[in-house]
């Protein structure tokens, strides 16, 4: 039987996933492939951890040169995260002519066009399908199931970790600070989670399925960002009694002229699918101009869905080699030519409902001064409800607007937040009523 010999670099979880599965389907593997997937050096600062794998001592190295400069591997795959030394490894092994697999989506995100150019000049894969979804194949989805779809919107729960505690949120009516501790506790969550809970994470894949979906150069500073930090069980109580859930939205939208390309909390209707993707679970939403609605989900991280989604790229990377293939699909899904920058409208463009929280003095005149600044800048009121008196000096009004434009409740919201009578600034969170 033919070899194909791979060489990772990075032996933390993702890199345990990908050999424990590389060994316990190693059968079907070989049946599909027709080739046998040979690890032959593993490169990782740590080569004396059990990890639950048994393997030959010889295999281990502490020298990722030891890997990128064998001139028998021809499969290179990047597991060890990061921008520096991880973009450096690669532009090496691009170099001397070994095919890529990665699941780092912060590296593509920042240095994506960099890396690619590299590999297409050199005329090598880089595969990248655990970089967005752990193991749901949204990469292959995109670039080869929907090939023949312009991609009209995409909305993506693609972060375990806030949609975990925004589910907890829901259900239990807990702090932020309360879930996201236990989060940690659970291993859901970094000590450091800003990544996560800030959207950063989120922002990394969308740069990257923007590019794939659009044909658009990767750009993450385009991408508008908010996290969930500020969401409280008051609000969620307010969301539930409306029929609303809040997600963690990675959205983008394509209208012939421009691309929305936003990631933020959002309430949607709770009878919608997306809404009732819970726990640490992603999914992805897309609506394309010849099939229509797709639903995407399922485990977007952990050792083996995303190891799985490792594995299937070394399959897909040495079927080609195997047949003399180079780059059978284009690195990002279009041909490098038609890769073209596009307008990304700014947030302060955007045209949406909205759902407002104020703290106001408790006294007459107060919600007619709060209308009024609202109805100066085109924003009209689809619902309201203000809580009764309290022990407080401020009490809570709701609100549900009808469309508005961005910069107008942007400028409405500082004017209001500037008014004696409120207290605090006001708590803002968009809406997405288009999702069946």
């Amino acid at each position: 039987m033919k070899k194909v010999f791979v060489g990772l670099v990075g032996f933390g979880t993702v890199g345990t996933g990908m050999v424990k599965t590389l060994i316990k389907n190693r059968e079907i593997i070989e049946s599909r492939l027709g080739a046998s997937l040979i690890l032959k050096r593993i490169a990782d600062i740590d080569i004396t951890s059990d990890r639950g794998v048994h393997l030959e001592k010889d295999v281990f190295t502490t020298n990722v040169m030891d890997v990128i400069d064998d001139p028998e591997i021809d499969i290179v795959v990047e597991l060890i995260g990061g921008y520096e030394p991880a973009r450096g490894y690669i532009l090496r092994a691009i170099e001397k002519g070994k095919q890529i697999v990665t699941a780092n989506k912060a590296l593509l995100a920042a240095y994506g066009n960099e890396i690619f150019s590299a590999a297409s000049q050199k005329g090598v894969e880089v595969a990248f399908e655990a970089s967005v979804g752990g193991g749901i194949p949204l990469i292959s989805t995109i670039k080869e199931g929907l090939v023949a779809n312009r991609i009209l919107t995409l909305f993506g729960i693609m972060n375990g970790t806030s949609n975990y505690i925004l589910s907890k949120m829901t259900e239990e009516e807990r702090p932020f600070s309360d879930v996201l501790k236990e989060a940690q506790e659970l291993g859901y969550a970094e000590v450091d989670p800003t990544l996560d809970i800030e959207g950063i994470d989120a922002a990394h894949k969308l740069t990257i399925l923007l590019a794939l979906a659009y044909g658009v150069p990767i750009d993450f500073g385009a991408i508008y960002r908010e996290g969930i930090s500020k969401v409280t069980p008051l609000d969620i109580r307010f969301m539930k009694q409306f029929g609303y859930r809040i997600k963690l939205l990675a959205i983008s939208k394509d209208d012939g002229q421009a691309i929305e390309a936003r990631v933020h909390p959002t309430l949607i209707p709770e009878k919608s699918m997306l809404a009732n993707v819970n726990e640490a679970y992603n999914a992805l939403y897309i609506k394309g101009d010849i099939v229509g609605n797709i639903l995407l989900y399922g485990p977007g991280a952990g050792m083996m869905p995303t190891g799985s989604a490792v594995v299937s790229d070394l399959v897909d990377v040495a079927r080609n080699l195997l047949n003399g293939i180079k780059i059978r699909v284009p690195l990002l899904g279009y041909q490098a030519q038609h890769i073209k920058k596009r307008k990304i409208r700014s947030i302060d463009e955007l045209v949406t409902q909205y759902y407002f929280r104020f703290s106001a003095e408790d006294r007459p005149g107060v919600l007619s001064r709060i209308s009024g600044i609202l109805g100066e800048y085109d924003i009209s009121i689809d619902s309201v409800h203000q809580k009764g008196r309290d022990t407080t000096d401020a009490v809570p009004i709701f609100m549900i607007t009808h469309e508005a434009k961005e910069s107008n409740v942007r400028q409405a919201l500082a004017e209001i937040d500037r008014l004696p009578v409120v207290k605090g600034q006001t708590m803002l969170i968009r809406i997405e009523e288009g999702l069946s």
